[in-house]
């Protein structure tokens, strides 16, 4: 079993980037419907970009949107993990969770297994108080899983990243004090 996890729960593993989740989870990122509520389909260099953000992030951090990976199988599934949000809004600066993961994984309770551990750790290891999630209004699936880790809505507001793309606002952002 992979010893270099940061995060573990009953049946995954959450742990910094390697060089092997690049090719997977650039596939994943060209899935329209895992991107449907991202401005656009991402492309190899975009994958990149990003994964050599959230190692960096790791570095500075101590945490990231985790690479998240089955435990029995060590199969890559996508991200599951927080990031610092800087972004201009009510609710940031702040520490934000999120997860992107495979068609495959959908529906199988990874995120939301995935999610309750970040936070159930997020104090302990990464001395946070509180952690926000955004999703846009259309999102049902994000909803349902910030719901179900024990988050609560605080608030609609217009994404400014995403302000170029009317049909992903407005959003919804929810929060948990820890």
């Amino acid at each position: 079993m992979e010893s270099n996890y940061i995060i573990s729960t009953q049946r995954l593993g959450l742990r910094n980037w390697k060089d092997s989740d690049l090719k997977p989870y650039a596939s994943l990122c060209k899935d329209p419907e895992v991107m449907q509520y991202f401005p656009k389909i991402a492309t190899l260099e975009d994958v990149t970009a990003q994964v050599h953000r959230f190692k960096n992030h790791f570095k500075t951090h101590g945490y990231t949107y985790f690479a998240a990976e089955i435990l029995e199988t060590q199969e890559f599934i996508g991200f599951i993990g927080m990031a610092w949000q800087d972004w201009e809004s009510p609710y940031t600066p702040n520490t934000d969770i999120g997860w992107r993961l495979k068609k495959s994984a959908w529906g199988k309770g990874y995120a939301t297994e995935g999610a309750k551990a970040c936070i159930e750790n997020a104090h302990k290891l990464f001395g946070l108080k509180k952690i926000i999630s955004v999703a846009s209004i259309k999102n049902s699936n994000s909803i349902k899983i910030m719901k179900k880790i024990g988050m609560q809505e605080v608030g609609i507001f217009e994404h400014p990243k995403l302000l170029g793309h009317p049909h992903l606002n407005p959003c919804l952002a929810y929060i948990i004090v820890l």
